[in-house]
């Protein structure tokens, strides 16, 4: 008579060949099926089993579990493991952010112990972002032509030397000079992305530029932090403790970075003008987008105070925790959201959300409204940097990557000078909500900029930019 259970065949053991432990008996290797019940379900040949196993044994079916098909299911294909020196770029980027962290927050009340005004503090940012304009392609360039560590060092070099001259001055000029040495160094990240994307296939891009973005968010949370503490020490230190940072980071980098780029693999690069095509409408795109979130960075503390009444503390701990989000999202999101969509449309989905989380900042009157536009923003701009990355890496050929992206980092420099300037004029000359509606406009025209791009338009792209991410 059958019963509920069936019986294994051929043998007074339980089918499955030994007695069920507790409740939550294991399954033998390659050998044994379990119900849902965790139950014993007979040989299986090295097979798991299917859902029509599972209702055979819970309904009391007399179905033996060797009789049913399992159906083709495709096997998880394990994550790539990182290159081997991958991690050293990364905490090289990172240690190198922390100490752009602790300058710049500082910066500006340093330079009026020497008599700077409002004019000359923003004159005094403006020069670093213009040689950075300037040179950042050109070391790129040269990073092409005799590989990304000797150019990686000379950044890193020139960081630790601005970074002790920021500390000795005692004139107005030699802090002019110190900013514009930083700047003309400072093309170290675009080097470490060129870095790792010569180290990882296309498809692992996505991943490993998206950590080197979460850098960022850590360099920033934890450098005004340690600015913060070093102050205390008195106004120099803190200079004196950034370029301690970098020349340690220099240090080690010369005996841990790899060189990654070959002198086997350098070749002649084609004709200029074949470049600027592929990169004009990513470098209005990035200009536009860089704009749009320099200026609410800078006016963000403004907006609070009128708005929330929100004093210096409680600006600090929104801004971590920007940075933390954005760290997640750059070092957790990117990958499978690139897997999903394609890097292109990364990109566009995250302009969109800029462009709304702007758009509802502007007409934020309480916390309820104003958290989920800041989250909306950070996720949005988690998502662009990276895509920014990407997108160019695809653009260009592999020879010219160092300085395509040498390039787009001085286009970001320039955007995060204008950027700021315009917003604090809107904001104060026309209204509080200008700069923010001004933004959603200015990622409204990036995003149109992307949509009229190769692939732009199109549901999924499978050139070098745009490769879907396996795991």
């Amino acid at each position: 008579m059958l019963s509920g259970r069936p019986r294994a065949q051929g043998s007074g053991e339980r089918a499955g060949g030994h007695h069920r432990k507790g409740r939550g008996a294991r399954r033998r290797e390659g050998s044994e099926g379990f119900c849902c019940r965790g139950r014993a379900a007979g040989r299986t040949a090295g097979r798991g089993l299917d859902r029509r196993d599972h209702q055979a044994w819970y309904y009391g079916s007399p179905l033996i579990a060797d009789t049913v098909p399992r159906r083709n299911r495709p096997e998880r294909q394990e994550r790539v493991p990182l290159p081997r020196g991958f991690w050293v770029i990364w905490s090289t980027v990172a240690l190198d952010l922390v100490g752009f962290g602790i300058v710049v927050p500082i910066l500006g009340r340093y330079a009026e112990r020497f008599g700077a005004g409002g004019v000359a503090v923003g004159l005094l940012f403006a020069s670093f972002s213009l040689a950075q304009f300037v040179c950042a392609p050109l070391l790129g360039r040269l990073s092409d032509r005799i590989g990304r560590k000797p150019v990686l060092l000379l950044s890193l070099f020139g960081t630790a030397v601005a970074s002790f001259l920021t500390g000795a001055a005692n004139v107005l000029w030699l802090l002019f000079l110190a900013r514009i040495l930083d700047g003309a160094s400072g093309a170290s990240v675009a080097v470490a992305q060129g870095a790792v994307t010569d180290m990882v296939e296309p498809e692992e891009r996505p991943r490993a530029l998206g950590l080197i973005g979460a850098a960022f968010g850590i360099g920033f949370i934890v450098g005004p932090a340690l600015g913060g503490l070093a102050s205390l020490g008195g106004p120099h230190v803190p200079f004196y403790v950034a370029g301690g940072l970098a020349l340690l980071n220099a240090l080690i980098a010369i005996r841990r970075v790899p060189e990654t780029r070959p002198r086997s693999v350098r070749a002649e690069r084609p004709p200029r003008d074949a470049q600027a095509n592929r990169l004009w409408g990513i470098a209005l795109a990035t200009f536009v987008a860089v704009c749009a979130f320099a200026g609410f960075e800078a006016t963000f503390a403004l907006l609070t105070k009128q708005r929330f009444g929100l004093k210096e503390g409680g600006v600090a701990t929104v801004f971590i925790g920007i940075g933390l989000l954005l760290t997640v999202v750059q070092g957790a999101m990117v990958r499978p959201v690139t897997r999903a969509l394609g890097s292109t449309r990364t990109l566009q989905a995250g302009l969109l959300l800029n462009g709304l989380g702007l758009l509802v900042l502007a007409v934020a009157e309480s916390w309820a409204v104003l958290l989920p536009a800041l989250a909306l923003l950070t996720v949005g701009q988690g998502l662009v940097t990276p895509s920014l990355s990407l997108v160019v890496t695809g653009r260009v050929p592999d020879h010219q990557r160092g300085e395509a992206l040498g390039f787009q980092q001085g286009i970001s420099a320039v955007a995060r000078v204008i950027g700021p300037v315009m917003a604090g004029v809107l904001f104060e000359h026309v209204a509080i909500p200008a700069p923010y509606l001004v933004g959603a406009g200015l990622c409204t025209v990036a995003l149109v900029v992307m949509l009229g791009q190769p692939g732009g338009s199109r549901k999924r792209t499978l050139g070098a930019a745009d490769v879907p991410v396996t795991n």
